[in-house]
C-alpha cells in the first residue's frame, strides 16, 4: 500500500457549490483523534468536528496503516433510527476506529443547543470531494462497494475527469445475498486487498454499511472506510444534489422525497419524526474525548 503523505490542497472540485461556513464555526486545530470532542444525540456519539479536521484525520490514517483503520459515519435521522439504543457500537472499542460526522440539519441545530457552537454539517456528498482532490494530489487510490454495476464506466469516468492524479482501486457491486453470506463477504475482502486500495467509499445504504464495515472493514486492508450511502450514484451523475438554496434551509430531505418518493417516504415520513424526538430528548452533557483506541 503506497505509503506517499496526504496532504490538504486548496484546489477542490465539486458536485456543487458551497456556502462559506458561519463565522460562529470554531477553527479547530487537534488533529489527534483520540482528542476530538464528541458529545452524544439521540443515542449516537458525534464528533464535534469541522471539515478541515476531518479531511485531517482521514489523511492520518493513510499514512498509519499499521493502525486500525477509519471508518467515517454521517449522523442524521436515519442512522439514530437505525442504531440509536441498539447493540452496534461506533467508538472506537472494534476492529475499527469511528469518525462520526455531523450530517443533516436536526443533528446540527440540536447540537447548538446543547454546546452553543454553530457546528458545520458535513454531509458524505459534501465532502467526498475534498477528500479525493487529497487523495489525487497524494498520488493514492479509492475504491467503492456499492452502487448499481451499470454506474461503474461513468463513476470511472467522473473519477477520471474530475481528479486526474487520482488512482481507481475499482468498483464493486455485491448482491444482497453476497452481503448476508459470510464467506462471499470475505472473498470480495480478499479481492478489495489485492488491489492495495487506500481509501473505500462503501456506499450500501444504512444500516448496511456500517455493519459491513464493523464486521469487515479491516479485512478489506484499506486505511479508511467511508460510509457515504448515495455518493457513489452522485458521482456517477445518476442522482443529483439539491439546489444550494435547499440545503442550505435545511430541507434537502423533502427535494429527495420528490425526486424518490417510493423509496424515502418510509424513511422521512414514518421513521423520520420519532428519531427527531429523541434528538430533540438529547440532554446537554460535558464535552468530552474519545477514549484513544
Amino acid at each position: 500500500m503506497s505509503q506517499a503523505t496526504l496532504s490538504l490542497s486548496s484546489v477542490m472540485p465539486t458536485l456543487r457549490r458551497r456556502a462559506t461556513p458561519p463565522p460562529a464555526v470554531p477553527r479547530l486545530v487537534s488533529d489527534d483523534f483520540a482528542s476530538l470532542p464528541v458529545i452524544e444525540i439521540g443515542g449516537a456519539p458525534v464528533h464535534l468536528v469541522d471539515e478541515r479536521v476531518a479531511r485531517r484525520v482521514i489523511a492520518e490514517a493513510t499514512r498509519r496503516p499499521l493502525r486500525k483503520p477509519l471508518a467515517v459515519s454521517s449522523i442524521n435521522l436515519d442512522h439514530i433510527h437505525h442504531f440509536a439504543g441498539g447493540t452496534d457500537s461506533f467508538r472506537s472499542d472494534g476492529s475499527v476506529r469511528w469518525l462520526n460526522l455531523i450530517d443533516g440539519a436536526p443533528i446540527a441545530h440540536q447540537a447548538q443547543r446543547m454546546t452553543g457552537v454553530a457546528y458545520p454539517r458535513l454531509a458524505g456528498s459534501d465532502i467526498v470531494t475534498s477528500v479525493l482532490t487529497d487523495l489525487a494530489a497524494a498520488d493514492l487510490s479509492v475504491g467503492v462497494v456499492g452502487g448499481m454495476p451499470e454506474v461503474a464506466e461513468p463513476l470511472r469516468q467522473r473519477l477520471a475527469d474530475g481528479w486526474p492524479g487520482l488512482r481507481f482501486a475499482g468498483h464493486w457491486s455485491p448482491s444482497r445475498e453476497e452481503l448476508n453470506d459470510p464467506e462471499a463477504c470475505r472473498r470480495l475482502c480478499d479481492e478489495i486487498r489485492a488491489t492495495g486500495v487506500n481509501v473505500l467509499l462503501v456506499c450500501l445504504g444504512k444500516p448496511r454499511q456500517e455493519r459491513w464495515i464493523s464486521a469487515y472493514g479491516a479485512q478489506t486492508g484499506a486505511d479508511a472506510l467511508l460510509a457515504f450511502g448515495a455518493v457513489v450514484d452522485f458521482l456517477a451523475g445518476r442522482v443529483s444534489r439539491a439546489p444550494e438554496w435547499v440545503s442550505n434551509a435545511g430541507v434537502e430531505w423533502a427535494y429527495r422525497l420528490m425526486l424518490e418518493p417510493r423509496r424515502l417516504a418510509r424513511r422521512y415520513l414514518i421513521q423520520g419524526p420519532p428519531a427527531y424526538l429523541a434528538v430533540r430528548r438529547s440532554q446537554a452533557q460535558p464535552i468530552r474525548a474519545l477514549t484513544p483506541a
